[in-house]
């Protein structure tokens, strides 16, 4: 069995910061790559950012510049620093692995950014 739980959501203020941590446990052989989408209320859940084992990254458009993932391979670990934030990145954001080369999903972490 496999888990990944998030952590690091919050509340904070437009132009603040968060950085949003995900970590897989559990009987792990392999995970390919590791990445972060997000919902916000009535919308369809989109993809924030990805990273691949060997390092390779990509992200939305929206994104780019004020995001940044990274992972930690010896602790199963991918990591999603956010900065600028806008109220338009209020969502709940969400881990999902490619672990032993099955999908894999947190439970979601809500981001609100609001003055």
């Amino acid at each position: 069995q496999v888990q990944l739980v998030e952590s690091g959501g919050g509340l904070v203020q437009p132009g603040g910061s968060l950085r949003l941590s995900c970590a897989a446990s559990g009987s792990i052989f392999n995970i390919y790559a590791m990445a972060w989408y997000r919902q916000a209320p009535g919308k369809q859940r989109e993809l924030v950012a990805a990273i691949t084992s060997g390092g390779r990254t990509n992200y939305a458009d929206s994104m780019k510049g004020r995001f940044t993932i990274s992972r930690d391979n010896a602790k199963n670990t991918a990591y999603l620093q956010m900065n600028s934030l806008k109220p338009e990145d209020t969502a709940a954001y969400y881990c999902k692995g490619v672990v032993n080369g099955a999908d894999y999903w947190g439970q979601g972490t809500q981001v609100t950014v609001s003055s």
